[in-house]
């Protein structure tokens, strides 16, 4: 197997990590990043990550079918919540590098790094 993505993610247990805003941040490139939130929330307040792709948390399972179960994925939502929801249901469905974005948008946007709004 190669090296994570991700080495310093903390690993929960349960066959994913949760990996930290900056460390996420820094390795963007080569992951998919999925953003878990309703449309509303995406287009909302907090807006979304320009490489996040929108797959709201109730059709995560249907979509990933057809997901490479080998690439890294790191998973978003508001505040981690209902990420780590999805992460658990990747992992189970045989995904083998899935993250959890620590704190969310809240997280993100509280760090001052760019969205993407409207």
């Amino acid at each position: 197997m190669s090296q994570p993505v991700f080495p310093t993610a903390r690993p929960t247990g349960a066959g994913w990590s949760e990996v930290d805003i900056a460390t996420a941040r820094a390795g963007l490139d080569g992951v998919d990043l999925i953003d878990v939130r309703e449309l509303d929330e995406w287009t909302g307040e907090l807006g979304h990550i320009a490489q996040a792709r929108l797959v709201p948390l109730g059709t995560v399972t249907a979509q990933a079918v057809g997901w490479d179960r080998r690439r890294p994925i790191v998973l978003v939502c508001k505040s981690g919540g209902r990420s780590g929801r999805a992460c658990g249901a990747l992992a189970q469905m045989g995904f083998v590098e899935v993250y959890n974005l620590a704190g969310g948008m809240l997280a993100w946007n509280g760090s001052g790094l760019p969205v993407v709004k409207g």
